[in-house]
């Protein structure tokens, strides 16, 4: 018989008995992630981020000699571009990516490769779902699990695949979603607030001063944006305190309306800015007194800024004025400080934006954007790993001090050979750094995709009641695209947070369910087609 069957060959089969007494009596387990689905959207005819949501395949380490049809789970240390090119050739039906819980010992030059990742990800055409979790000792132990085993498709031999069939575990990976469906009624919230001149208001200029709120990431729900923009909206805030409190005072009452402009959709494109210029125009509303636009994108993690406009500013101009009031103030807080002036044309051709500016700029509205990047594409500004550690409160401290005390000169109307006078900014009308801070983590405690921001997200008050306790006229303006430019279609929720279920059956499987559909967003148009899933 032994010959007949071959079991000399196979001596590993006489242990089945055992092995399959030992695993009788194990038990059902329940285990719950919370995962991140990846990116999905389309902006402008372009696909970016992942197409597919649906999951319901055996895990599989990144190692694993078949891929075809499995979930790869895989540590994001040991994804790059290239491997994940090569699960997609070799036929991975989804990929999970473990995210580090402690990013104490992480190196910068770690982070930086991982956010060069992120955006080569994103520009990749991703046809299976890819989700990410945070790696908790029990996730660390299905890693470890399926990293160890040895599977069919890795066994030596027939007799051993089966022998590993009973002694040691195996894990299934299911979704109870459905794909993705298309979201309806985008809207990109913005609040405006402003505060009056002295004088007839209807006959005063108006600066206005303009931050985008949302945050952008591979996975829209880890995207906390701490630099982009949240540092650019807590230094609005900042400075509509620091004015009211000017204002309120008629010795210290400027000649100038002060406008503020909360923004929505800043990462697509600036696509509710752009609504709410064409809305104020149809309105003739305060824009159309503006003196001069000033948009603030990351001023937080470095003390250097750069002043980037679309026209070189001529002599005289309101935007040469406050160049050099700002370069001044630069140079005497520290000689060492630069505030350096970068020209760079709108490229027509490109339908991308690269600053907020360019869309005041295209309609004929002068106006700059002030960043502490000097070049527009920088990956920061839309990473997961932009996070409170990016940000150098002292150097935002400095950068509200400059762009505050270089307005102030500019619109109680000091001269250039005043400029080194003593600060205006100082005293009870200097930066609260406690107000900054506090702004700060607020704002990168909780994700800001504009995904996720509908018409009432709870972010939206808290900001509108913000800016409310400073200036006046505080609206929000919950817009929608205009219909002649772009159609809007959604379906769904509007938050991607998912938990994820992992249970453990007799015969080993861990099934990881999701508790909520992820939602998409559909928009599409001539001019702009916009589309989240």
């Amino acid at each position: 018989p032994t010959t007949m069957f071959g079991f000399e060959d196979y001596p590993e089969l006489f242990l089945l008995p055992a092995i399959l007494l030992s695993c009788v009596g194990r038990t059902n387990g329940v285990h719950e992630f919370q995962a991140f689905r990846m990116q999905q959207f389309d902006l402008h005819g372009s696909p970016h981020g992942c197409r597919s949501s649906y999951i319901n395949m055996e895990a599989r380490p990144s190692t694993a000699r078949m891929l075809g049809r499995r979930c790869v789970m895989i540590r994001l240390a040991e994804l790059t571009i290239d491997k994940f090119r090569e699960l997609s050739i070799s036929g991975a039906g989804a990929v999970v990516v473990l995210l580090p819980t402690d990013m104490s010992d992480v190196s910068q030059e770690m982070i930086q490769s991982w956010i060069e990742l992120e955006h080569g990800l994103l520009e990749e055409p991703v046809n299976i779902p890819v989700y990410f979790i945070y790696e908790d000792s029990y996730a660390t132990r299905v890693y470890d699990d399926i990293s160890s085993a040895t599977t069919a498709d890795q066994a030596s031999s027939a007799a051993a695949a089966l022998l590993d069939i009973f002694s040691t575990y195996g894990y299934q990976i299911a979704t109870s979603n459905s794909e993705s469906k298309a979201l309806k009624d985008v809207v990109f919230p913005n609040i405006q607030g402003k505060l009056a001149g002295q004088g007839v208001e209807e006959q005063l200029p108006t600066i206005a001063i303009v931050a985008h709120y949302d945050s952008y990431g591979i996975a829209p729900d880890l995207a906390r944006g701490a630099d982009s923009n949240g540092s650019g909206v807590a230094a609005l805030l900042e400075m509509a305190r620091i004015f009211s409190r000017l204002y309120s005072n008629s010795k210290t009452h400027a000649r100038y309306n002060l406008l503020f402009l909360i923004s929505g959709g800043g990462k697509f494109n600036f696509l509710g800015t752009k609504q709410w210029i064409d809305d104020q125009q149809e309105d003739n509303g305060l824009l159309g007194d503006a003196e001069y636009v000033l948009c603030l994108d990351s001023i937080g993690h470095m003390s250097n800024l750069h002043f980037h406009v679309s026209k070189p500013p001529k002599d005289g101009s309101s935007a040469h004025s406050l160049l050099k009031a700002f370069q001044e103030v630069a140079a005497s807080q520290d000689p060492s400080l630069n505030f350096t002036l970068v020209h760079k044309r709108i490229n027509l051709a490109d339908e991308q934006l690269a600053w907020e500016h360019e869309a005041f700029s295209l309609k004929r509205i002068p106006a700059g954007t002030i960043s502490g990047w000097d070049e527009p594409d920088m990956m920061e500004r839309g990473s997961i790993f932009d996070d409170n550690s990016t940000v150098v409160v002292k150097s935002l401290v400095q950068n509200v001090q400059i762009l505050s005390e270089g307005l102030a000169r500019h619109v109680f109307g000091l001269k250039q050979q005043n400029a080194t006078a003593a600060r205006l900014i100082a005293g009870e009308w200097s930066v609260n750094s406690n107000h900054l801070r506090a702004w700060l983590e607020h704002l990168s405690s909780l994700p800001r995709a504009a995904q996720l921001i509908g018409k009432d997200h709870p972010l939206l008050l808290t900001l509108e009641q913000g800016l409310g306790r400073y200036v006046k006229d505080v609206k929000r303006f919950n817009t929608k695209m205009n219909k002649q430019c772009v159609c809007v279609v959604m379906n769904g929720l509007l938050s991607f947070s998912l938990q994820l279920m992992c249970c453990v059956s007799e015969n080993r499987k861990l099934y990881f369910m999701m508790s909520r559909q992820p939602p998409c967003m559909h928009t599409a148009s001539n001019q702009h087609c916009l589309i989240f899933s």
